[in-house]
């Protein structure tokens, strides 16, 4: 890796979080398609019918006993998981997501850590890992590191269960630039602010691919428009 291609995921990496500290309170809007992200009752009912085949598909994995939710924001995932958990420990860089995470969910079982996740190492291991839409926002260059970070997190037959977008302009903002599959995006908030992101987005067989490489086994799965997931681990027998 040269000191140039250094420095700019370090600058993307630092301007990516300066945009979710500032999208916080918009992010939901996203999630249940409303404002900027609305696109009509259509893609509503067709993003939210998506949301619950991966909502299916989290349950059949079975989530339980010691949890960790990478990225946590603003507790979509986490009120979720805290139900099927003993302890659930929500890590983010936001602070501002961490407190809408706390009065969503407002559950003894969960601790917050307040981080950034390139840093981060975990003190503990887990049976469960979960991330959503945080696999894209990590640079190629990082995404060995960031599954060798996981597989020591993780106690053996453990599993981790990621989701995160796929290639489709309908999932943005309609006031969003047309996606590029460059590994980088430019965001808007609300407010008119703009801001430079890593943004990767995956197709399953490659995705597999990778990690199979790595030494990970699972289904990776896509949904019609708007979404990949996938159950992942390292399966003794």
């Amino acid at each position: 890796m040269t000191d140039k291609s250094e420095f700019e995921n370090k600058r993307l990496i630092k301007e990516q979080i300066e945009y979710y500290r500032a999208r916080a309170f918009e992010y939901d809007e996203w999630v249940f398609r409303r404002g900027r992200y609305d696109r009509g009752e259509q893609f509503r009912k067709q993003w939210l019918s998506e949301l619950e085949t991966v909502h299916k598909a989290l349950e059949l994995s079975q989530p339980g006993g010691w949890i960790l939710e990478l990225a946590c924001g603003t507790g979509i995932w986490t009120e979720r998981l805290v139900k099927r958990s003993k302890k659930l420990i929500a890590v983010d860089v936001s602070p501002e997501m961490l407190e809408i995470n706390r009065r969503r969910v407002k559950d003894n079982r969960v601790t917050y850590i307040e981080a950034d996740l390139f840093l981060w190492q975990p003190t503990e291991i887990f049976d469960y890992i979960f991330f959503g839409f945080w696999l894209s926002h990590v640079p190629e260059i990082y995404f060995e590191n960031f599954w060798q970070k996981i597989n020591r997190a993780l106690k053996p037959n453990g599993k981790v269960f990621f989701i995160d977008s796929r290639f489709t302009q309908d999932s943005t903002a309609r006031d969003h630039a047309p996606l590029e599959d460059s590994g980088r995006a430019v965001r808007k908030l609300n407010d008119g602010r703009e801001f430079n992101i890593v943004k990767l987005f995956y197709e399953p067989n490659k995705l597999k691919g990778k990690l199979d490489g790595l030494g990970w086994n699972g289904e990776i799965n896509v949904t019609k428009q708007f979404f990949i997931y996938g159950c992942v681990g390292r399966f003794i027998s």
